[in-house]
């Protein structure tokens, strides 16, 4: 962020503000644990902070500190549009276009609040008044460590803040492994750590909370698995039939389609799964390499995100959109196959 507006900032904080924080719909780690610990700093700083999610979020998440605290505006919506419409600064963490928090968008572009936009992805909108957009960051919750650095309010990061922001640079970098992880994404992990961020109890109840139900769901995804050799490409596909036989919790499908990377030559991983409540197939696209599911999202399945991970949807059915897929990747075979 310009120093400019870091200074603007910090000066109508100097004094208690009522703050809303919002995350994307279904929010993941990255999401909540940006907003969570966000929210913890700006309450410790002497301000009335909320986080308001659009939706409700996977179980494995709901150990984070604060988590309770969080209003849900589908189910608390009454309390919800109040906490909004009292607001002076409406934070927006991990996305940064409206439509990305769908049913609550007409009520953000009705407040009269200051817009602040901390994220990472692609192609921002230009609804905030102060943007802090940087798609090279491995997560919001690194981009939350270094706004609090711009602030230069570091020293009051708590093992409580700390637990957040680690939790969110852990999920969204793949437990470190994809590219968006840098030296600095390790520096300021171990700075976590020294302030509190308990690492192993973080990725234990992150990834060691799987129930059986998720693992035979897991089991049926691999099996339902189509590789496409000529391109270098693997999809999957869930249907509700197949959720709800194995007693389909929201979260239960998280990391499925980074299995198809884990083959030998593939670089381009897709899943199609079936949401039969509200009539649409979720999409999620994983790439290795130069390949850009973002692109590729935006072009054919109303979607976006990062060069090496993306977002999509499509309003066909199952068999019409893997059709669909079939024929839209093949278009794409000098770019998946390298010789």
């Amino acid at each position: 962020m310009k120093m400019n507006d870091i200074n603007i900032l910090k000066a109508a904080l100097a004094s208690p503000k009522k703050i809303t924080i919002v995350p994307h719909k279904n929010p993941d780690g990255d999401a909540i644990g940006s907003t969570l610990g966000l929210c913890h700093y700006l309450r410790n700083s002497g301000h009335k902070a909320t986080v308001i999610a659009p939706n409700d979020y996977p179980e494995f998440l709901k150990w984070i500190p604060g988590e309770n605290t969080i209003v849900k505006f589908d189910t608390q919506k009454t309390e919800a549009k109040q906490l909004l419409n009292e607001s002076d600064f409406v934070f927006t963490l991990d996305f940064n276009v409206l439509d990305r928090i769908e049913s609550m968008k007409p009520t953000l572009q009705s407040l009269r609040a200051t817009f602040v936009m901390i994220d990472h992805h692609q192609q921002p909108a230009d609804y905030a008044k102060f943007m802090y957009s940087d798609t090279s960051m491995s997560s919001t919750c690194e981009m939350v460590y270094h706004f609090l650095g711009q602030l230069g309010e570091l020293d009051k990061i708590t093992p409580t803040i700390a637990n957040c922001l680690y939790t969110g640079i852990m999920t969204d970098t793949g437990s470190f492994r994809f590219p968006t992880t840098t030296s600095t994404t390790h520096n300021v992990v171990a700075d976590l750590i020294n302030r509190g961020a308990q690492n192993a109890k973080i990725h234990n109840a992150v990834y060691d909370s799987s129930s059986i139900s998720r693992l035979r769901l897991l089991g049926i995804a691999l099996n339902n698995m189509v590789v496409l050799d000529s391109l270098n490409t693997v999809f999957i596909t869930l249907t509700q039939k197949e959720l709800d036989t194995n007693n389909f919790k929201k979260g239960d499908t998280e990391g499925f389609v980074n299995y198809g990377l884990s083959l030998k030559g593939i670089v381009f991983s897709v899943i199609f799964i079936e949401n039969g409540a509200e009539d649409y197939i979720k999409i999620s696209f994983r790439s290795k390499g130069a390949f850009d599911v973002n692109e590729f999202a935006r072009a054919h399945f109303n979607g976006g995100g990062h060069i090496n991970a993306a977002g999509g949807r499509s309003d066909l059915p199952m068999e019409e959109t893997t059709a669909r897929f079939r024929q839209i990747v093949g278009s794409y075979q000098s770019k998946l196959v390298q010789p």
